[in-house]
């Protein structure tokens, strides 16, 4: 099938963008959206242009590296589905695409489609981890967690990073990021000693990154590729307003 794309192109942070558009012809219904743009790049490397600047590792839905904005919507229009898993079946002969990178003041465009997602990195740094003692690898066996707690822990740590409920949410805000990485460890009796000073200096951090306020609009869950539930904010405000007791 043969597609028109009109695809976001910036030199630098400094430059201006603009849309350009670009013909991509015979594309296999089987290729991913990845797969389509490396096809894209060698016709405009063959013809001695510029390829297109976009990110891209595991191409297996796990990093989150492969952050595009499609028609609008981070990751498309497909539910629960990264860039990277997103097939070209899904669209249909002489479909305009449009192709940007992730819009969020916290995320800076680094060329083309490419954005600086480092602030993510930073607020996990600040607190996302137990840096407590907490046995053996023989001893995880001893402490009993119900299953509840393992599963609630579980669907939490689905989130892959990706700032795709960022890109998402009118405010810019990292809110379901944090509340996934924050109920993650809180649920666990491992994660239960540093809990109060985790939420604490990882609500800060998220802050002083540039990230907005949750609104309640709720569409950092509809974008999540991994459906991490918006429970996970209530969460984090538990933790938030149990830490100030303490």
């Amino acid at each position: 099938m043969n597609l028109t794309l009109f695809v976001w192109r910036q030199k630098n942070a400094k430059e201006k963008g603009r849309m350009e558009r670009y013909e991509a012809h015979d594309v296999d219904p089987d290729m991913s959206f990845l797969e389509m743009l490396d096809v894209v790049n060698q016709d405009l490397i063959h013809n001695g242009k510029e390829p297109i600047a976009f990110d891209h590792d595991c191409r297996e839905g796990i990093c989150g590296t492969c952050s595009l904005t499609v028609n609008g919507i981070p990751h498309g229009e497909q539910k629960r589905t990264t860039v990277c898993q997103l097939h070209m079946r899904h669209f249909k002969d002489g479909d305009s695409i449009y192709i940007e990178p992730f819009r969020a003041r916290a995320f800076p465009v680094v060329k083309d489609l490419v954005v600086d997602r480092q602030a993510l990195d930073t607020v996990i740094q600040s607190g996302g981890y137990v840096s407590v003692s907490t046995g053996e690898a023989q001893d995880g066996n001893t402490l009993l967690i119900p299953r509840h707690d393992a599963e609630y822990s579980m669907d939490a740590a689905e989130c892959i990073g990706c700032g795709a409920c960022v890109a998402a949410c009118p405010n810019g805000s990292a809110m379901l990021f944090v509340g996934a990485k924050v109920a993650s460890l809180a649920q666990l009796p491992q994660g239960k000693v540093e809990a109060a000073q985790r939420v604490c200096v990882m609500t800060e951090t998220m802050l002083d990154q540039g990230f907005g306020n949750c609104s309640n609009h709720y569409e950092c869950e509809a974008a999540c590729p991994k459906g991490i539930s918006v429970k996970f904010i209530a969460k984090l405000n538990r933790e938030y307003l149990k830490s100030l007791k303490e």
